[in-house]
């Protein structure tokens, strides 16, 4: 009877908080690209956290469902491009489903945190804190697992565009989350406790707002230039694209000829530039070491490779010697796209699907960086630069530049290329280097330390990009606190919130 009387009521019924839920997922999507209207991440947060507030486990789930499913359905749907609604479904479920189970704490923090320390100070800094390590802890979780995780969702990556993305300079991109959500906790906690009536403590969440928008981006030192070239050749790269032998190596030579006679360092093709093996295959070997001689520079191209009788995405640096000396493994190949865990299992649900996957990647264990005439370059082969190992492995490896290599062409006509897009500028802006991104169909940029674009190319469209690269050295205090910050911010709101829960029973 007690605890009845104690548990908070929700502040929203079930029904409005499901349509508060949806709202939040329709606003999160918007503020990540193609619409990329970066302030909508804030009013998104508050309504799904004041659809949390006062919940059992149960109406949480159900909250967090309706939330998760839609938000995902909608930031992901360039997966039904090709396969259909399947895929599609399945992702989103599973990513709306890990994500309703870990907004549950979120739940019981606003339960049990206000009883276990119920003066104002608890419920405007305490409660803000642990709500907001949470927060960061359920993005750390469903960015981890299972088969690898898929961290695409992270808030601080909707703030590619905004002012307020040099914060990750500083505490990495799941600091700049912690904080963002934070601001908005404490304001919902202002509101609550009407504390406009007693200013003071309105100055903590004003004083991390000044943070937000007036930190500068976390110094670099200039290390010289290099002259980078880089080509999308925008040939027939898709999984079910139609092509004659060596067309998607001729596409990329056709594009690369106009900069035959220019000076440059490093010849850059993406992800997929590359029919077939040239470690396996004399005639595109003979091919690669013509165009590395014409263009007097060695070719970081890609190409699916077998050694030791497994399959690799592997990016190789081509020289005019007639070989790569120096090769990088992509580290995370992708679930379902380039490999299928427990295969047997879920062949026997959808056999058609999964039987277009023929070839199983295998992770990479290489470092992710090349040497070029002493200058080393820092690698991420597509979707490896949403995961913070591969780019904290090659920025601390002493990596100068960052060169990220994607094929976008099964995606042709949907906001995905614009996403990945946006995580390579916050990655530009967390580590403080130039990032050539380069792919078979577009969107290709050449992208400053700052996060602003030098040079661009447009999607299907075939073209070159040339530009003298600024290099930089030095670890920003985001690459070498970021994984720290959220680890402390995962394993702190646990044990906040057990704390919590302890002493609320006490009380």
């Amino acid at each position: 009877m007690a605890e009845r009387m104690i548990r908070p009521r929700p502040l929203l019924p079930l029904w409005a908080a499901s349509i508060a839920a949806a709202a939040a997922a329709l606003l999160m999507n918007l503020a990540y690209p193609a619409a990329a209207i970066w302030v909508l991440a804030f009013p998104a947060t508050a309504l799904l956290l004041l659809a949390l507030i006062g919940r059992r486990a149960g109406g949480a789930l159900l909250v967090g469902l309706v939330y998760g499913i839609l938000f995902f359905a909608l930031l992901v749907s360039w997966t039904s491009r090709y396969l259909g609604p399947v895929p599609w479904a399945a992702l989103s479920v599973l990513e709306g489903g890990l994500t309703a189970l870990a907004l549950i704490p979120i739940t019981l923090a606003y339960r049990w945190i206000p009883r276990a320390l119920p003066g104002a100070w608890g419920r405007m800094l305490v409660l803000p804190v642990v709500v907001a390590a949470l927060w960061v802890g359920r993005e750390v979780f469903v960015g981890s697992w299972p088969y690898g995780g898929f961290p695409w969702a992270r808030i601080g990556m909707s703030q590619a565009e905004s002012p307020l993305a040099p914060v990750s300079s500083w505490l990495g991109v799941g600091g700049l989350g912690f904080l963002m959500v934070l601001v908005v906790a404490m304001l919902i906690e202002a509101v609550r406790l009407r504390l406009w009536r007693r200013p003071m403590p309105l100055l903590v969440p004003a004083a991390l707002a000044v943070v937000l928008l007036a930190t500068p981006q976390f110094p670099t030192a200039p290390a010289g230039e290099m002259r980078i070239a880089a080509v999308q050749g925008n040939g027939p790269t898709g999984y079910f694209d139609e092509r004659t032998p060596f067309a998607v190596v001729r596409a990329q030579t056709e594009a690369t000829e106009p900069l035959y006679g220019e000076d440059v360092d490093l010849l850059v093709w993406p992800e997929g530039s590359l029919d077939t093996d040239p470690f396996q295959n004399e005639t595109l070997a003979r091919q690669l070491t013509l165009v590395s001689t014409r263009i007097d520079a060695p070719v970081l191209a890609n190409a699916a490779t077998a050694r030791n009788d497994l399959y690799w995405n592997t990016s190789m640096l081509w020289t005019d010697a007639g070989g790569a000396e120096q090769i990088h493994d992509k580290r995370h190949p992708v679930p379902f796209g380039e490999y299928v865990p427990d295969r047997d299992f879920y062949y026997a649900l959808a056999p058609d699907l999964i039987g277009l996957i023929g070839r199983e990647y295998t992770p990479g264990i290489n470092p992710p960086l090349m040497d070029i005439d002493g200058a080393l370059v820092g690698l991420a082969i597509c979707f490896d630069v949403i995961y913070d190992d591969v780019i904290h492995e090659s920025v601390t490896g002493g990596a100068e530049v960052l060169v990220f290599q994607t094929n976008n062409a099964d995606f042709r006509g949907t906001a995905e290329n614009l996403q990945q897009l946006a995580f390579a500028r916050m990655r530009a802006i967390e580590t403080g280097r130039s990032v050539v991104n380069v792919s078979t169909v577009g969107t290709s940029q050449i992208i400053r330390p700052d996060g602003s674009t030098i040079t661009s190319l447009d999607a299907d469209e075939a073209g070159a990009m040339l530009e003298d690269v600024e290099l930089r050295s030095g670890l920003t205090a985001g690459v070498v606190l970021g994984p720290w910050v959220q680890q402390i911010l995962l394993w702190g709101g646990l044990g906040a919130l057990a704390l919590g829960w302890w002493r609320a029973r006490r009380a």
